[in-house]
């Protein structure tokens, strides 16, 4: 029998429940708030180290203690007087220790690379700092050299260059310090519009020296993703009733809703809306079918972070992004944009096979996640990174629903089909056998598509979750080597998910590689766990298998 999605209105799901934006495939193929507000995720222990959950308003207000001390914290800290800092996200462990991450200023630009984490005890001392750069902020001078024209006809012509189309800078090239690499830098940073080479929306970043015009960095700022409940049965979704209507908006997960591009690519498009609360057929040629798969992947990631990680969305404010469905004709691919907060699904080949299952929803909504915490660059190791993180926890988020049509498993976008022969996009225990992702760190991953250069982390997840060698899970059979011949033992996937979370929220910045990575899940793991524990050593280990030592 056809599958059918009831709508209920005011339900919650009934399971265990700019810097950048993503898609899932590669375009080539002292703390205030009451006790009621911070609380441990349900459902987990209530370890020291690892995060609190925090309602909107107690967030907003030791947000708000944290930026009217900023001054005081850039002192302490040892900044120079140009330097200010501003507030990004703030997470607040059991012990009442706070990590504040700060994004920076100099002479009132902006400066990317400059982000920065302090750790302040309970107290309020000062117990660390975690910079995206060592480098002492120091520019000779704040006047380019150069015009801002000539630094947007470069970016202009790069993004030409990459099989661009409708091409124009988005806005005037802005002033900036470049401190992400190197010496910093006075720079200009220009973000490039129009389409990519499949239809994706463009969002080039280019980063040009001030005084010279050369090309610093660049960086896409669309992340790309792969993928109704055409692939997760029958389910509950949340919706809302106006009138005699209802409507795919969730007022239990902060309002998400679900909009129908129908083949556009560009604006909101139409909320999806019906009289009989029932969504879809479980059939592609079915347009409600797409969103009712969109809409209940947006359930299953909220309800996870929440639960897992005491996160109450993706921002950590309660407030949700959106979904749209039907981007564009034939599209294969989704992605995440920072630019609408939101995800975007394509129809994939022949509008046949939408790329909206679970594990891909996931995917594209921790972009965002990545983007509002570590803001990992998009952009060799540090973007292999970013789109690491949304296969780790696009895997968490399915193992979490529990859902018997799409059982959790170790594989990437299984259920999309995108090469039409039943096999997935990636595997975390093998990654190479997609044939085009690395299974250890080398130095080629600079050069790697960051779809690829994400095979190192997803391969340490793995190996750290269930160990190396030939195992069977949920029916799928794994058999994961290790690089060096050693033999892991993995610690499972629940400790291994929290010390990754930890890791990016807490210990990474924009511009971490895989050296710095290995370093930032033990700290994690030794802040969870204690520096002499099982976890600690197994996290070396994994790493050691993949060549990251």
């Amino acid at each position: 029998m056809t599958p059918r999605y009831t709508r209920h209105q005011r339900t919650t799901l009934a399971i265990a429940t700019a810097v950048a934006a993503g898609a899932l495939l590669t375009t080539g193929l002292t703390a205030t708030g009451s006790a009621a507000a911070e609380s441990a995720p349900a459902g987990r222990p209530q370890l020291a180290a690892a995060p609190v959950l925090l309602s909107a308003s107690a967030r907003t207000s030791l947000i708000k203690e944290q930026q009217a001390d900023a001054s005081d914290t850039a002192e302490k800290i040892g900044l120079g007087a140009q330097e200010k800092l501003v507030v990004k996200d703030v997470v607040k462990d059991a012990d009442g220790t706070v990590h504040t991450r700060y994004e920076r200023t100099y002479a009132g630009l902006p400066v990317l690379g400059g982000d920065l984490v302090v750790h302040e005890s309970k107290s309020g001392e000062t117990k660390g700092v975690t910079k995206a750069t060592k480098a002492a902020l120091r520019v000779a001078s704040l006047k380019p050299a150069i015009a801002a024209a000539k630094a947007e006809k470069q970016a202009v012509t790069l993004a030409r260059a990459a099989g661009s189309a409708k091409t124009e800078a988005n806005s005037a090239p802005r002033k900036v310090i470049w401190a992400a690499s190197g010496k910093p830098t006075l720079a200009y940073e220009t973000v490039v519009g129009g389409l990519q080479e499949d239809g994706t929306p463009n969002e080039l970043h280019v980063i040009t020296d001030a005084a010279t015009g050369k090309k610093l960095y660049e960086y896409q700022g669309v992340e790309t993703g792969t993928g109704n409940t055409m692939y997760s049965g029958k389910v509950t979704l949340s919706t809302t009733q106006s009138g005699s209507a209802y409507n795919l908006t969730d007022g239990a997960r902060g309002g998400h809703k679900t909009y129908n591009l129908n083949r556009g690519t560009s604006g909101t498009g139409t909320l999806f809306s019906g009289s009989d609360d029932i969504w879809g057929n479980g059939s592609a040629s079915n347009a409600e079918t797409a969103a009712a798969d969109a809409h209940y992947g947006a359930q299953v990631t909220w309800d996870f972070y929440k639960n897992t990680f005491g996160r109450n969305g993706i921002r950590g404010d309660g407030k949700a992004a959106y979904s749209r469905v039907h981007y564009g004709n034939a599209y294969v691919n989704a992605f995440w944009s920072d630019s609408c907060f939101c995800m975007t699904y394509g129809d994939g080949d022949g509008n046949a096979k939408p790329l909206t299952s679970l594990d891909v929803a996931a995917h594209e909504m921790s972009h965002g996640l990545t983007s509002n915490t570590a803001g990992l660059n998009y952009s060799g190791e540090s973007g292999g990174l970013n789109e690491a993180t949304s296969d780790i926890f696009g895997t968490g988020a399915e193992f979490f629903a529990n859902n018997a049509t799409d059982v959790g498993d170790y594989l990437i976008g299984e259920k999309i089909d995108i090469r039409g022969n039943g096999t997935p996009l990636r595997y975390m225990d093998k990654p190479s056998k997609d044939g085009s992702s690395a299974d250890a760190w080398s130095s080629r991953l600079a050069s790697l598509d960051v779809h690829y250069s994400s095979g190192p982390a997803n391969h340490f997840f793995y190996l750290l979750s269930e160990g190396s060698g030939s195992k069977t899970i949920n029916g799928v059979t794994y058999n994961s080597p290790t690089s060096n011949g050693s033999t892991v033992t993995g610690i499972g996937r629940t400790k291994a998910l929290q010390i990754w979370y930890k890791a990016l929220t807490t210990y990474m910045t924009s511009t971490t590689k895989y050296s710095g990575a290995r370093t930032a899940t033990l700290n994690a793991a030794s802040a969870l766990y204690g520096a002499s524990s099982a976890e600690y050593k197994a996290v070396a280990a994994a790493w050691a298998a993949v060549n990251v030592n």
